[in-house]
Order: C-alpha cells, then sequence, then structure tokens
C-alpha cells in the first residue's frame, strides 16, 4: 500500500488528452508552410519578412518582443517599415532618438525648382539603401544583413534591426543598453598592492579592461560562439608579437569544435578544453583580476573571457603559476623569492603533513620525543576511531566548513555565532 502511494505520488504518467489546444497556426500563419518555404534570406516583401519575425519570435506569446511599424516619406515616395528589437536589451533613448527621429521627422528629401527631367533622372538614380545608411542612421555602429539568422541573433544580442520594403537587406543598428553589475573590488582575490578592478559579467566591458592596462596593437581579441542554443560569446585574448602561434591554434580549435547545447560560465569551459578530465591537478587558471590577466598575456599565454562571467581562464598552468601572486611584483625581489620559497614549503606541508602524522604516530613512535608522544596519547585516549579515521574526519570537517560558509546565507551565519557565542562562551 505505501509503495503503490510514494509510486503514484513521484511516477510520472504521460496524458493522453489535454484541457487546452495549440493552433496551427499563429497570427493567422501557417507554421507549416514557413519550414517548406525558403526563408534564410531577407525579403524585397516586407509582409514577409514581418511573418517570418513574428514566427520566429512567437509573438502571440513573447511580451518583451517589440515590432514598431511605420512609414518613410522620401519626396515624392513613401516606403513601409519596421523595427523590431527585445525590451531590456536596448536603449529606449537611443531607438528614439538615433532611429525613430530621423526616420519620421527627417527624412524628406528637399527637391529645388529644377525641371522636371532633372527631378526623373534622380529618382532613377536614387538608391535607397545608400540614403539610408548615409542620411537617416546617424548610429556609429551598423551592418547590412541579408541572412535571416544572422538578424535573429543580431536581435538576440540587443541590436535593433530595420526593415524598409522593397529592400532584400536589413539593418542591423547597435542600441544595446541591458543593465549590468558596475566595476567593483574583487572578491574571492584580495589586493594588498595593485589594480582594485575585477571582471564583471559584460563581455565588451572586461575586454575594454585589458585593452586599458594593454596599450598596445599587438594584443588580439578573437570572438567566437559556443552553445547551439545560448549561443554565447567568448573572447580569446592574447599578444601576437608573444604567443607562440601553436598554442593560439589550439585553444581556438578546442573552442571552435565544442558541440554543446549551452554554455553559462568559464568552469564549464574550463572542464571541456582542459587535457584529460581524469587528473585532480589544475590545468588551467581561473582569475577575476584584470591586472594578473594582463601580466600572464605579457608571459605568452592565452585567457579566455566568457560572456557572463566574471573570470577569465589563463592557459596553459603550470606549478609555479599557483606559488605566485599578483602582489609579487609590487615587492622587492628578495622579499618575493622569501614568500615563494614559504609558500613552497606551505604546499609540501600541505600535502605530506597528514601522512607523515599517520606514519609515525602508527609505526614509528619511536622517531617523537617522549614528552610529545605522552600527549599525544593522552589526547587520543578517549577517541574511539584509529588514527587513519581522524584524519579523514578531520579533512571532511575542513571541507564542511568550507563548503558551509560559502553556501550558508551570512545573516543566518552570524545569528548562529552570536547563539553560540552567548550560551556556550
Amino acid at each position: 500500500m505505501k509503495k503503490n502511494f510514494f509510486n503514484n505520488l513521484f511516477e510520472y504518467k504521460e496524458q493522453d488528452e489535454y484541457e487546452f489546444i495549440l493552433p496551427k497556426t499563429a497570427n493567422n500563419i501557417n507554421l507549416e508552410e514557413f519550414d517548406k518555404k525558403d526563408t534564410h534570406t531577407v525579403s524585397p516583401d516586407l509582409k514577409k519578412n514581418l511573418d517570418y519575425l513574428k514566427v520566429k519570435f512567437n509573438m502571440l506569446i513573447n511580451s518583451d518582443i517589440k515590432i514598431r511599424e511605420f512609414t518613410i516619406s522620401i519626396k515624392p515616395k513613401k516606403y513601409s517599415a519596421f523595427i523590431i528589437y527585445i525590451d531590456g536589451m536596448v536603449s529606449g533613448t537611443a531607438i528614439n532618438d538615433f532611429i525613430l527621429k530621423p526616420l519620421l521627422l527627417k527624412n524628406s528629401i528637399k527637391m529645388k525648382a529644377e525641371s522636371t527631367e532633372i527631378i526623373q533622372k534622380k529618382l532613377l538614380n536614387f538608391n535607397l539603401e545608400k540614403f539610408l545608411y548615409a542620411n537617416l542612421i546617424p548610429q556609429n555602429s551598423i551592418n547590412a544583413e541579408k541572412e535571416l539568422e544572422k538578424i535573429v541573433s543580431n536581435i538576440n544580442a540587443g541590436f535593433c534591426v530595420l526593415f524598409v520594403d522593397t529592400l532584400d537587406t536589413a539593418i542591423a543598428i547597435e542600441t544595446k543598453g541591458f543593465e549590468g553589475r558596475s566595476v567593483a573590488e574583487p572578491v574571492t582575490e584580495t589586493v594588498v598592492k595593485g589594480s582594485h578592478e575585477a571582471f564583471v559579467e559584460n563581455l565588451r566591458t572586461n575586454t575594454s579592461m585589458l585593452r586599458k592596462i594593454i596599450n598596445n596593437e599587438n594584443l588580439i581579441i578573437e570572438e567566437s560562439t559556443v552553445g547551439s542554443i545560448s549561443n554565447t560569446k567568448v573572447a580569446i585574448c592574447y599578444m601576437k608579437n608573444i604567443t607562440n602561434d601553436d598554442l593560439v591554434a589550439e585553444a581556438k580549435y578546442r573552442i571552435n569544435n565544442l558541440e554543446i547545447d549551452s554554455l553559462l560560465s568559464s568552469g564549464q569551459l574550463e572542464q571541456f578544453i582542459k587535457d584529460s578530465a581524469k587528473t585532480s591537478f589544475p590545468q588551467t587558471i581561473s582569475t577575476e583580476r584584470p591586472d594578473k590577466t594582463c601580466n600572464y598575456l605579457l608571459e605568452g599565454r592565452v585567457a579566455i573571457i566568457v560572456n557572463g562571467s566574471p573570470f577569465s581562464i589563463i592557459l596553459p598552468a603550470v606549478l609555479v603559476d599557483f606559488l605566485y601572486s599578483p602582489e609579487d611584483i609590487n615587492l622587492d625581489y628578495n622579499y618575493t623569492n622569501f614568500l615563494r620559497t614559504l609558500r613552497f614549503f606551505a604546499l609540501c606541508s600541505a600535502l605530506l603533513l597528514p601522512g607523515l602524522y599517520i606514519a609515525i604516530t602508527t609505526y614509528h613512535c619511536e622517531l617523537l620525543p617522549s614528552e610529545l608522544l605522552f600527549a599525544i596519547i593522552a589526547a587520543r585516549e578517549a577517541i574511539p576511531f584509529p588514527v587513519f579515521f581522524e584524519i579523514i574526519i578531520m579533512e571532511l570537517s575542513f571541507e564542511l566548513i568550507q563548503e558551509a560558509s560559502i553556501r550558508v546565507p551570512s545573516s543566518f551565519s552570524t545569528t548562529v555565532r552570536n547563539y553560540w557565542c552567548i550560551n556556550f562562551r
């Protein structure tokens, strides 16, 4: 009885009948006809382009896809047009001031009092696309697109796209204006001496910070798209005159040949491009500091920045890199060498000390002084576990404390700490 109850509670059962029916047409447009037709390029018929985009972006259920239809009046003709954009990803001020106002208010060709023949010749030589580029769109970044798939990608990236009747080309206008986190101090890497700026989630902001530090034309930033669904932008950064060409080619090969549906963070990309997934040793370096990234770039490394992630990936990584701190370049070289030596001994102690403790206390007790041996025996007298399990429990406790300090909300952890101090101090 209990088994059937839990099976009915958690088991998924397919339904043959539903209370709602999805119509085969959307906005009086047959979806099957669009699949059969060749809709890979922009059509001179404005209505076909409008119908295709309405179906492509699911206009019946999508609330943030905006289409603004209007008429461009270029004497003595009038052209129907529309713009399409995603609300929240564009700047409304840019669309109003640099697209709609020029097209609607300042788009009349004032003909002088000339003969009818001269006017007819001007109209015959009139090129609407060139006129839009040269006179009616005062925006700094525009490009013509003929492929509808590229147009859809531009719209998803925050562009506003203009379609005009009789033109087989659409004009993609950059009007990005989505909100993002401002540049702040690093959270995971403490800064003693050096830049207090950290990467943010905006790809272009991150690349501009690298350009601000390295004022050199040999800094190359190539963009690639990863993920068949997410279409995540990835920037590959390197110094052209310093970095090994084979290293750059290998990095671009591994990134461009990823066959995945989505990429959401730099941590995912690290797992996809590293040499072996079986080893637990890190093969790349992850940092949120632009100055540290630039230092590695000047050493001939390759940096990879993922849009939406405030971390950069440095590759390749060697053991010495994990004993290095960005603050070392701000200190005297003698003191820096001392700190690196100290870090090396700390690394050896962290790796070998638990094993040495088990070996000495279990099998080689004679190596310990008598006072220290008696102190250890007295401390472990009430512990019912062997030394090996004691070390395992200690390591797991450290991991649990670290995980709790990251995952538990700060307000809750503060309350528990205060309660502990009041009642058990």
